[in-house]
């Protein structure tokens, strides 16, 4: 197990949303409606929902890349008034630079931020063991596979030790089995580093997977439907068993009550394959 060094700070952070509206300039609908919730220190939490109900613009609004048109978030009691090096958004692309190595790319944030070589070298060994990519340095990544790429940029996310990772569908362009595989190692590495997750999916297992809680949402204009505790064993987790089968199910309730009665897209997609094994067609 690889253990990459805090330097003492605390681990996590809250994360406090409070009456967040938001309408794009040119649109004549709210996006966003009076969304408030909270994200305890070291929890995972999920915001799921249908395609449209304001995911992806409520994550960037906490991370700081767009500013609400109403109400406020906070980190640790400080208002979010733009990115910072606390808190890292990883996109559904690994988005590196295909003319630097493995190591270049996980280190790149804190080139930027003037430290020393020998530092970077050393966090960047560490965090490369702990997304199961030592040895991996020297590759470009050019070289790598999908799932492996987004590894890469997943260290780099960790790279400036952020107390609060954000993720956007960050797995929803992999393989079934690379995905479960991140999914595993990203909880992991939360637990073993101390810090909160906030993830975006449309997919309930990811969500059953990853999360302690899901937010769920409903659209037109995005806001809270339910909240869903997914109190699992980690045992039962990992091998998604009964209690992971019985959380998924009851967060697939809630989803389907949100979106009026439509299927999980990706539950959707099961169950059109299912209806084309039986028949044939």
């Amino acid at each position: 197990m690889h253990q990459v060094p805090s330097h003492g700070r605390r681990p996590g952070a809250h994360v406090a949303m409070t009456g967040v509206r938001h309408r794009y300039r040119r649109s004549a609908r709210e996006t966003l409606c009076d969304v408030s919730f909270e994200v305890q220190p070291c929890e995972a939490l999920a915001l799921v929902g249908r395609s449209g109900c304001g995911k992806s613009t409520l994550l960037h609004i906490m991370a700081g890349l767009i500013a609400p048109s109403a109400g406020e978030v906070h980190i640790d009691g400080a208002r979010v008034e733009g990115p910072s090096p606390l808190w890292t958004l990883m996109f559904q692309q690994p988005h590196l630079y295909p003319w630097m190595t493995v190591e270049q790319n996980a280190g790149l944030g804190m080139k930027f931020a003037g430290r020393p070589r020998s530092e970077i070298k050393s966090r960047v060994r560490d965090l490369l063991g702990l997304v199961e990519l030592a040895g991996y340095g020297a590759r470009n990544v050019q070289e790598l596979s999908g799932g492996e790429q987004q590894r890469v940029a997943l260290a780099r996310s960790l790279a400036m030790q952020p107390e609060v990772l954000l993720l956007d569908e960050p797995f929803s362009a992999l393989d079934s089995v690379t995905r479960r595989a991140l999914q595993r190692d990203v909880r992991r590495i939360a637990n073993e580093i101390g810090i909160t997750l906030v993830i975006v999916t449309h997919d309930i297992s990811e969500a059953v997977a990853i999360a302690d809680r899901a937010v769920v949402m409903k659209p037109d204009p995005g806001r809270i439907a339910e909240i869903v505790p997914i109190e699992i064993d980690p045992a039962d987790r990992e091998r998604r068993g009964p209690a992971a089968q019985a959380a998924q199910s009851k967060l697939q309730a809630a989803f389907e009550r949100a979106s009026g009665g439509g299927k999980a897209p990706s539950e959707r997609l099961r169950l059109d394959s299912l209806k084309i094994v039986a028949t044939g067609r």
